[in-house]
């Protein structure tokens, strides 16, 4: 539970470091962020590893994702990195995804996350990495990386979103056989 609570803590830290003026800001918001990615690779890791799944832990792990992505993001988007639509429908996803895991949560439906989600998970880390660098690197356009990877995650968060609207509609009982 360690490595899901800090990475909410970072977020904060992130933020507060990247509106400070200089290079240097850039580099360590993307190292602070690509360590806080790591801790939810590992948190999977150790969970399967230790057989210690938990109901706090399947719920929390991604909220943990959404603020260690969604604060860089917002912060980004006060810097010009970023498109207010593409946060919009990132924040938005995430939202409606929170709405249907509760709908689901009150019919007793567990729905896991799908491949779609974790690509858009994966396809996010490495793109705000991307943009949190923003600087060329040995050539290479880091900030349209970024940019571009980043509307890539756009598209794979709304696939997921479908994804994850099918998965409930499937497993919810029908309206007639629902008690009024």
């Amino acid at each position: 539970m360690w490595a899901t609570a800090s990475r909410m803590a970072l977020a904060p830290i992130i933020m507060l470091i990247l509106v400070q003026p200089g290079e240097w800001a850039y580099w360590t918001s993307a190292v602070l962020f690509v360590l806080g990615s790591a801790t939810d690779w590992l948190d999977g890791y150790w969970a399967r590893k230790y057989n210690s799944q938990s109901v706090l832990g399947q719920l929390m792990d991604p909220i943990a994702d959404k603020i260690l992505v969604l604060g860089p993001l917002l912060m980004m988007l006060s810097i010009g990195r970023v498109d207010a639509v593409m946060v919009f429908l990132l924040i938005s996803r995430d939202i409606f995804i929170a709405g249907i895991r509760s709908a689901a949560a009150n019919q007793k439906i567990i729905i896991a996350a799908g491949p779609l989600g974790k690509w858009k998970t994966a396809i996010q880390m490495v793109s705000v990495t991307a943009l949190l660098i923003y600087q060329p690197l040995l050539s290479v356009p880091v900030a349209e990386i970024g940019y571009y990877g980043l509307w890539l995650s756009v598209i794979f968060s709304l696939a997921s979103a479908a994804q994850y609207t099918w998965n409930f509609a499937r497993h919810s009982p029908s309206p007639s056989t629902r008690p009024l």
